[in-house]
């Protein structure tokens, strides 16, 4: 059993070649521990090499729509008014718990693909568009006064 790194292309195939010729090995024996040496390594380069890209929940509720031949209309239970399904759909607003969970019961998606990633992009979390603008506000009056004070001086 010569096991070694799987760095490139060649030593992904040549790996992947040894393991089809290793499957079927009994359990316990030489054989069946190099096919799982042999498998981890591949997995870790293909994690590596080929990563797997999450989509975007906005993506997936499209083409189960797509897939389904649904409306934007048939969404409206799962989501809420027309105005409040256009705003999902455009990125303008983002999912909430209660949707997620209706969407998954509705379209059958996986509950991992409409969380998304921590947020989506062009909408800011719940709340974080507010201190932004409470916090620039902040510094605009706080510039203003030491403007002030400046003039007094």
């Amino acid at each position: 059993m010569r096991i070694q790194p799987v760095r490139n292309d060649a030593d992904h195939t040549a790996a992947v070649a040894r393991i089809e010729r290793l499957m079927g090995a009994e359990p316990g024996t030489a054989a069946s521990d190099e096919l799982e040496v042999l498998v981890t390594l591949v997995d870790a380069y293909e994690a590596k090499r080929f990563p797997m890209v999450t989509p975007e929940p906005v993506a997936v509720i499209r083409f189960q729509m797509e897939q389904q031949g649904m409306s934007r209309r048939e969404l409206e239970p799962m989501i809420g008014s027309r105005a409040r399904v256009s705003e999902i759909l455009t990125g303008k607003r983002a999912l909430t718990l209660p949707m997620i969970r209706r969407l998954h019961s509705g379209l059958r998606i996986p509950v991992e693909l409409l969380v998304g990633a921590e947020t989506t992009p062009g909408v800011a979390p719940r709340g974080l568009a507010r201190r932004k603008k409470a916090k620039a506000a902040a510094v605009r009056v706080g510039a203003n006064r030491g403007l002030a004070a400046r003039q007094r001086g």
